[in-house]
């Protein structure tokens, strides 16, 4: 086995991976649970692809597995015609809630995504 790996080296096809993409690659996956507790439909993206109603509805719920790393992007205004971007990398096994972002007070369509479980 080591001489493999030194033949490998040699032509420079191994390196380091890092533990996402040892996840990809091995098949790993993250399943992860997102509820808006809020007024507002939430636009978002789990690795880049659209929820099914490509939204969450206020109150709904969706349970996710991803594959390819986890990353949500949302948006952090619920004003349709203004758009704040966030994203944030999701803990496996973890739940989520878009609420109400009560640390800027007087905007009352800040939202935030927070880890709840």
């Amino acid at each position: 086995m080591s001489n493999n790996q030194d033949i490998f080296q040699g032509f420079g096809l191994v390196e380091e991976l890092d533990e996402q993409a040892g996840e990809t690659i091995t098949g790993g996956y993250e399943v992860f649970t997102i509820t808006n507790k809020t007024g507002y439909n939430v636009s978002y993206l789990i690795d880049g692809t659209k929820t099914p109603a490509q939204y969450a509805k206020p109150g709904g719920s969706a349970v996710w597995t991803a594959y390819s790393g986890g990353i949500v992007k949302f948006d952090a205004d619920g004003r349709g015609d203004y758009v704040q971007n966030k994203s944030y990398n999701l803990s496996n096994g973890s739940k989520y809630e878009f609420q109400y972002n009560n640390s800027t007070p007087g905007n009352p369509y800040d939202i935030e995504l927070y880890k709840v479980a």
